[in-house]
């Protein structure tokens, strides 16, 4: 370990003797045509709960070109966006391929006016490399996280110190704009945004049809009934809750209030989807289907319940009512913002919620829908 540290810092001071920049700190950041956003964190709800950073800069310059360096496993999330007029997909796998290189080394070298580094909940020094051999004219990124130096912060022309000690209950979406407010960047729509066409709303136009259709032919009630879908995965394990109380919850919605009931996921969430299939033969499964046919599926739904999970931030871009249930995260910070979004949080561990404590919340929802 000891070894490995002093490689480190060897290797960084090598780079900070190539590659220094100096500091302004001048708060204009002069006329912005073209930006650059390195945002290659893999986290998809993280880029998500983002879209404020987006929608501030497009806010502020309506007619810049707003370029995007993403991951391999969020990109998908801002395909789409009217707000992004290109992206590129940075693989640190493909790094060695001579062609992905050329692409990404012109990618970087297109020229832009200004280019930023969102923060999350950690600094990434790739991230920062990255704004650093790009051809930008401004370099904005964090000087310090909550105290703590940033030590790559010799990359940027600009340094934001970061601080949310003193309001731990901010939310994301509103925290995130702490690195371009210097600036004059701000906006008050901390919304999440997923772009979808009608090729997706058809896809689950379909799957909302075979679900009323098998309802109809299952029950003397003909009238349509509410269509409720539930994500029972998490990518924490701390974040799943108790998958028998998620079976509970279900008989208890389709027996005592005649709802319609789906559950949603990918192969990430196979255990858990298969657990509850073979507890409940009949119950529906959309599977492995893309950000945009989820995002479709939720907007045509009456309710969504989910975990924390990046889901739960493809549930909280729609219009649909959301119930988030949370265990340790602190909801204030990551829940879906908006009136028809709610959340339940009792403790720490997911499973101290019950199931009445979300069928309370079901019905109080859909009784006032």
């Amino acid at each position: 370990m000891a070894v490995k540290n002093s490689f480190s810092k060897i290797l960084l001071s090598i780079i900070k003797h190539f590659f220094s920049v100096k500091e302004s700190l001048s708060d204009n950041l002069g006329e912005i045509k073209s930006v650059l956003i390195v945002r290659q964190h893999n986290q998809l709800g993280d880029v998500l709960a983002g879209i404020s950073f987006v929608r501030a800069i497009r806010e502020k310059y309506p007619n810049a070109e707003i370029n995007f360096i993403l991951s391999p496993q969020n990109y998908k999330a801002l395909v789409g966006n009217k707000n992004i007029n290109s992206f590129f997909v940075f693989d640190k796998k493909k790094i060695l391929n001579i062609s992905y290189l050329l692409s990404f080394i012109k990618y970087l070298r297109k020229g832009y006016d200004c280019c930023f580094v969102p923060v999350t909940v950690s600094i990434s020094f790739t991230s920062n490399f990255i704004a650093r051999i790009s051809k930008s004219k401004t370099r904005v990124g964090a000087n310090s996280l909550n105290g703590e130096i940033n030590s790559a912060n010799f990359l940027f022309d600009r340094r934001v110190d970061l601080d949310w000690r003193k309001h731990p209950d901010s939310h994301y979406a509103d925290r995130i704009l702490d690195l371009i407010r210097p600036f004059g960047l701000d906006t008050k729509n901390f919304r999440t945004e997923i772009f979808f066409n009608e090729v997706h709303r058809k896809e689950a136009e379909k799957f909302i049809a075979s679900i009323n259709r098998n309802s109809k032919e299952n029950s003397e009630n003909k009238t349509e009934t509410k269509i409720i879908g539930i994500h029972p995965g998490a990518g924490k394990p701390q974040n799943i809750w108790n998958l028998d109380k998620v079976i509970s919850l279900i008989k208890k919605l389709k027996s005592d209030y005649n709802y319609n009931l789906y559950i949603e996921g990918t192969d990430a969430d196979k255990n858990e989807l298969d657990y509850i299939k073979a507890h409940l033969i009949e119950i529906p499964e959309f599977r492995n289907k893309s950000i945009q046919e989820t995002a479709a599926l939720i907007e045509l739904s009456d309710l969504f319940i989910t975990t924390d999970t990046g889901t739960m931030h493809i549930a909280g871009s729609t219009k649909t009512a959301v119930i988030s249930l949370f265990g340790p995260t602190n909801p204030y910070n990551w829940a879906p913002i908006g009136e028809n979004k709610y959340f339940i949080r009792k403790s720490d561990l997911i499973d101290d919620i019950e199931v009445e404590d979300v069928i309370k919340l079901v019905q109080k929802i859909l009784t006032n829908y």
